[in-house]
C-alpha cells in the first residue's frame, strides 16, 4: 500500500541534488555542524540532569516536589520558543544560508548559558532569580529551534548522495555525545562535591564548560561552505506545503513520540534518584550508559539505512524497543539496583535510537530545498515543544499521582505503538533504492 502512495506522492529528491563538495570538506562541513548541535544541546540536556540542583537555587521551598516542578517548569520554558525559532530561523536558512543561520543560533545559546549559570540564586536576589532563569531559557529554545533545521539541512546538502544516512545520523548522535559528557560531567561533579556544595555551584559549573566552547565552535562554522545557492528558487507560498503534507504529518508523528522517548531517557537520572532511591553517582552512570549506546546506534542506524533503505531500519528497530519496555522495566524496578538500571538503560537506549538517522534522512528527502530548513525545524520543533517541554512534568506528575514507579513504563509503551505505525507509512526515499552503493564499512563511507 505504501508502494503505491509513494509512487503517486514521490520524494523529492529526484531533483535536488546536493552541489558537489570534496570528501574533505564533506567531513569538515558534517563535523563542524555536529560539534555546534551537540554543543547547544549540551547546554539543554544539562539543565534536565541538575534539574533538583537547579530546583533548589531558584525555587526554594518547603517541598522537594514543588522545587522539582519548579525547575521541571523552567526546563520546559525552553520549548515555548522553540517553533518561533524554527519559523524565523529557518526561515532566515532557507532565505539567506545555512551558515550564517547556525552561527547566529550559536551565539545566541553561548549568551543564554553564560546568563543561567551565572545569575545568583532566589535567597540572593529574590524573584528576580526565576525571572533572570526563565528568560534564559526562552532565548536557548529560539536558538536551538532555529539550528535543527539549518544544521540538519547542512549535513544532508554537503553530503554525497550515498552518505546521506550515515551523516545526517551525526545530528542524533550530536545529541547523544552532549548527553553523554554532560552525565560524564554529573558523574564527575557528583564524585568530587559533596551534595551542599552541588547545589550551590557545581551544577553551574557543568553549563559553563559549555560557554567555553562557544568561540571555537563559531571559527569553525565560519569556515564552512555555503550549500544553498542564491539560483535555488525561494517558496513564498504556504500552499506549496501541501504537496509534501504527508511527510510532514508523519514527520511530525515519528519526532513527537521520539521527543517524549528522548526525553522520559533525559529524566532517568532524576528517576533513579527519586524512584529507585540509587545514588547520584549511580544514576548519573546510567544516565551516560544511556547516552553513549544511543551515540553508537544512531550512527549505525544511518550508515545502514544507506545500504538496504530507510524504512526496515525504522521499523524493525521501533517493534524492538516496544516488545522490550514492559520487561525491562519490571526489571529495573524490581532489582532496585546500580547495575541493573545501568543494563535496562543502555538496552532501552539502542533499540529507541539505532532509527532516528533514518527518520531525519527519510523527512528532509522528502522535502525540496527550497522549503527544507524551515519544514525540517517546524516538524523537530512543534512536536518537540509540544511534548519535550511537558514530558518531564507529565511523568513527575504520573508518578507522583500513582506511586508506581511502572506508570512510565505503560506511557513509554503506548507512544512507541504511535511510532511503529507513522514509521512503517514513511516513504522510503533511500538512494540505494534506485542504484547500487559500493562500500563496505561505516568507516570508508566517511574515508
Amino acid at each position: 500500500m505504501t508502494d503505491l502512495v509513494d509512487a503517486i506522492d514521490p520524494p523529492a529528491t529526484d531533483f535536488d541534488a546536493p552541489p558537489p563538495l570534496s570528501t574533505a570538506q564533506q567531513r569538515q562541513a558534517v563535523t563542524a555542524a555536529s560539534i555546534g548541535n551537540a554543543l547547544e544541546f549540551y547546554d539543554f540536556v544539562t539543565f534536565a540532569f541538575f534539574a533538583i540542583q537547579i530546583g533548589r537555587t531558584f525555587f526554594p521551598g518547603g517541598s522537594a516536589f514543588l522545587s522539582l516542578m519548579g525547575a521541571l517548569a523552567t526546563f520546559g520554558a525552553g520549548f515555548i520558543t522553540r517553533p518561533i525559532g524554527a519559523y524565523v530561523l529557518g526561515g532566515y536558512a532557507d532565505r539567506v544560508g545555512r551558515k550564517p543561520a547556525m552561527i547566529f543560533s550559536m551565539t545566541l545559546m553561548g549568551i543564554a548559558i553564560a546568563a543561567l549559570a551565572l545569575t545568583p540564586g532566589y535567597a540572593t536576589i529574590g524573584i528576580a532569580a526565576p525571572i533572570i532563569a526563565i528568560t534564559a531559557r526562552l532565548a536557548q529554545g529560539f536558538a536551538l529551534g532555529g539550528e535543527v533545521g539549518s544544521a540538519t539541512a547542512y549535513m544532508m546538502e554537503a553530503a554525497s548522495e550515498e552518505r546521506r544516512g550515515l551523516m545526517i545520523s551525526m545530528q542524533g548522535a550530536s545529541q547523544n555525545v552532549a548527553g553523554s559528557i554532560g552525565a560524564l560531567v554529573g558523574i564527575a561533579l557528583a564524585a568530587l562535591l559533596v551534595p551542599a556544595q552541588l547545589d550551590a555551584y557545581g551544577w553551574r559549573i557543568a553549563l559553563l564548560l559549555g560557554v567555553v566552547i562557544v568561540p571555537f565552535g563559531l571559527i569553525i562554522r565560519r569556515s564552512l561552505p555555503e550549500t544553498l545557492h542564491h539560483a535555488d528558487p525561494i517558496e513564498r507560498d504556504p500552499a506549496a506545503y501541501r504537496d509534501y503534507r504527508k511527510a510532514i504529518i508523519l514527520g511530525f508523528l515519528i519526532i513527537g513520540q521520539g521527543t517524549i522517548t528522548t526525553y522520559i531517557f533525559k529524566y532517568m537520572a532524576t528517576y533513579g534518584q527519586n524512584e529507585l532511591h540509587l545514588t547520584t553517582v549511580w544514576s548519573m552512570t546510567a544516565q551516560f550508559g544511556n547516552e553513549f549506546a544511543g551515540l553508537i546506534a544512531v550512527l549505525i542506524g544511518g550508515y545502514y539505512s544507506d545500504r538496504i533503505g530507510r524504512r526496515p531500519v525504522l521499523v524493525w528497530p521501533q517493534l524492538m524497543f516496544a516488545a522490550m519496555i514492559i520487561p525491562l522495566f519490571l526489571w529495573l524496578t524490581r532489582a532496585g539496583s546500580g547495575p541493573v538500571f545501568l543494563t535496562a538503560n543502555i538496552f532501552l537506549s539502542v533499540f529507541s535510537s539505532i532509527q532516528y538517522g533514518a527518520a531525519y534522512a527519510a523527512i528532509l528527502e522528502n522535502i525540496p530545498r527550497r522549503l527544507r530548513a524551515r519544514v525540517f525545524a517546524l516538524v523537530y520543533s512543534i512536536p518537540v515543544a509540544v511534548f519535550g517541554g511537558t514530558t518531564q512534568l507529565v511523568i513527575t506528575e504520573i508518578l507522583h499521582i500513582t506511586g508506581s514507579s511502572m506508570s512510565i513504563a505503560w506511557y513509554l509503551f503506548g507512544i512507541s505503538l504511535i511510532g511503529c505505525v507513522a514509521m512503517w507509512l514513511m516513504p522510503e526515499t533511500a538512494p540505494i533504492k534506485r542504484r547500487p552503493i559500493v562500500a563496505s564499512s561505516p568507516a570508508m563511507a566517511l574515508a
